[in-house]
């Protein structure tokens, strides 16, 4: 493919404006660029290397000429617009949740299924923030020695829910030391010192849409629809960065050296695994960085072939904006 004309729909929120970093950073060829978003944001300006862009209402016109439009904007949006666009011949890189569990829109992870990508009808899916650093640290193992459960408790920032929500932790946070009252708005409580186990609606299984996402998503990314999973996801008040602890079941026994081993070799991962040296991820030092970060790897104590693993990630990085152009970068190449 020459360069291609690329749009980004919801080019102003968090993850359309990391959309333009990354592809600035990573130099993706674009002949043009579009930028667009809801009527509220029409005639802002934008920049993109360098040059300024109006930002424009997006309309079923918006997507002439263009070859990949990279969607951030809701679910409702995108089922809307995204079969417009990719009728108009532009393939369609989607964050939101609204083709991910389509049969007909592959769900892809670079890093682990990108000959799915060829199967695409004009939409590709970006899986949940969540679901990505996840599967991006275990499907390394899974190729080795089949997963068979996972248990994941999720620890996701307030980024994940937009820039509203990080207004409202900043806010919070400033009442509560001023000695003030926290007036939740965003979420449905005080998310300032506070953690919350709801993400997403209730379903009525008693899981969250969220916690459900990774169960569906991790199957079929992976292609392992007999993976046993459970999730819990909770809100923490961190900005930006999502952790996970996982725990593994394999199908025999792995070491925590052989999973060292496996992770230190393996693409878009970062061993930082040094309990005697304090050296493990957390969110802050992961902030703004492409990687996955892996550590506090464990024998599980409550099962002979289990592992326990510390996961980390950019959440509007790699668990999205990242994710996208590197599926993108990949049509190039095809």
């Amino acid at each position: 493919m020459k360069a291609p004309s690329v749009a980004i729909v919801g080019a102003t929120g968090m993850v359309g404006q990391e959309f333009i970093k990354v592809l600035e950073q990573r130099d993706f060829p674009m002949s043009s660029v579009r930028l667009y978003a809801s009527d509220r944001s029409h005639g802002r300006k934008m920049k993109v290397r360098g040059e300024e862009i109006e930002v424009k209402e997006t309309t079923p016109q918006s997507f002439g000429g263009i070859d990949i439009a990279l969607f951030s904007a809701g679910a409702d949006i995108s089922k809307h617009f995204s079969p417009i666009a990719a009728k108009a011949g532009a393939v369609v890189v989607d964050n939101s949740a609204a083709f991910r569990m389509d049969p007909e829109v592959p769900l892809v992870v670079p890093e682990i299924n990108p000959e799915d990508i060829k199967k695409h009808k004009g939409i590709i899916a970006n899986p949940n923030c969540s679901t990505i650093q996840m599967v991006v640290a275990l499907h390394p193992l899974h190729k080795v020695n089949p997963i068979k459960r996972i248990t994941v408790a999720t620890y996701q920032s307030v980024s994940g829910t937009g820039l509203a929500a990080v207004d409202e932790l900043t806010g919070q946070s400033r009442a509560v030391l001023e000695g003030g009252t926290a007036v939740p708005k965003v979420y449905p409580y005080q998310i300032a010192f506070n953690v919350l186990p709801e993400i997403d609606v209730f379903l009525e299984n008693g899981y969250t849409k969220e916690e459900w996402k990774m169960v569906e998503e991790t199957r079929k990314i992976m292609h392992a629809p007999d993976i046993a999973i459970s999730a819990t996801c909770v809100r923490v008040p961190v900005m930006i960065g999502h952790s996970e602890a996982v725990q593994v079941e394999f199908s025999r026994p792995m070491s925590p050296d052989e999973a060292r081993s496996i992770l230190s070799k393996a693409p878009g991962v970062m061993l930082m695994d040094d309990p005697a040296g304090r050296i493990y991820p957390y969110p802050v030092m992961a902030a703004g960085r492409d990687e996955v970060y892996v550590g506090r790897i464990r024998k599980d104590a409550s099962h002979p072939n289990g592992l326990v693993l510390w996961v980390v990630s950019d959440n509007i990085r790699k668990g999205a904006a990242l994710n996208a152009v590197q599926i993108a970068e990949r049509l190039l190449h095809r």
